[in-house]
């Protein structure tokens, strides 16, 4: 007796926490209910849904922790923004797992600030050039201490893509700029003129922005990350190396207590 082929998979029933978090996800993202608007409280809920307490709070607690859902002083809960950290974050370590390489991390980060920067250079706003003018001064002060300097590199790209307007480019960025930090730290920390090369490429993507001269912004942004390049390359490293050996030396580098 023959038998037959498989080609089904085994059914398994969706537990009913997720089914509440799936549900309320929907009319969110549908924009039937938008940001700061009420949803009710955990009692209306088990009322709308006619399930118990403990399976609203599990699946609100679904949604807490990705910012869709925030609870409000009075108990009351309300529509929140995705935690665009935690998202980003998420998606790092995705990158991490996928051993993606530092070659395909540069064309990724290079693609991203010039369609980034060509924005800001057009809808940049007087407070924005502030922001990054006090960044520059910041970043002057600290030219000594490598660390610092990638910290501030990360915040003057992350001020040029808010200046984009377009949170699209910024959500595509994060995950990305959370493993370019590393190696911008450890590029900085072994190649002398790397502070001060940086610092340049800063005032000079600036100065563009204010000028809203788009050609000068894309070419000061490709020799900055180009720079970031050959630092890495004259560090020492391979461009197709696995990027997750300098993302994880640098975590363990900052969570050594020091001596």
């Amino acid at each position: 007796m023959s038998s037959l082929p498989e080609k089904f998979r085994r059914i398994s029933s969706t537990p009913a926490y997720r089914l509440v978090a799936e549900a309320i996800e929907r009319q969110i993202m549908s924009g039937r209910i938008r940001p700061g608007e009420p949803i009710g409280t955990e009692a209306e809920l088990v009322k709308q849904f006619g399930v118990n307490r403990s399976t609203v709070r599990e699946g609100i607690r679904l949604l807490e922790h990705d910012g869709l859902i925030r609870r409000e002083s009075n108990r009351r809960l309300s529509v929140g923004l995705p935690h665009y950290e935690r998202l980003a974050t998420r998606s790092t370590r995705a990158l991490i797992l996928s051993e993606v390489t530092f070659r395909e991390l540069y064309e990724a980060a290079l693609a991203l600030q010039i369609a980034t920067i060509e924005s800001a250079a057009e809808r940049a706003t007087p407070a924005m050039m502030i922001a990054m003018e006090e960044n520059i001064a910041r970043t002057e002060r600290v030219l000594g201490d490598a660390a610092a300097v990638a910290e501030l590199d990360t915040e003057f790209h992350t001020l040029i893509g808010r200046a984009s307007g377009n949170r699209v480019l910024q959500l595509a960025r994060e995950p990305s700029d959370l493993l370019i930090f590393p190696t911008t730290r450890m590029v900085l920390s072994q190649i002398k003129v790397g502070p001060s090369r940086l610092l340049e490429a800063h005032r000079k993507m600036l100065d563009a922005i204010m000028r809203r001269d788009k050609e000068a912004a894309r070419l000061w942004a490709r020799r900055h990350i180009n720079d970031w390049r050959k630092g890495f390359e004259r560090a020492g490293n391979d461009l197709d190396q696995p990027i997750d050996k300098i993302y994880l030396q640098s975590l363990v580098k900052e969570e050594t207590p020091a001596d």
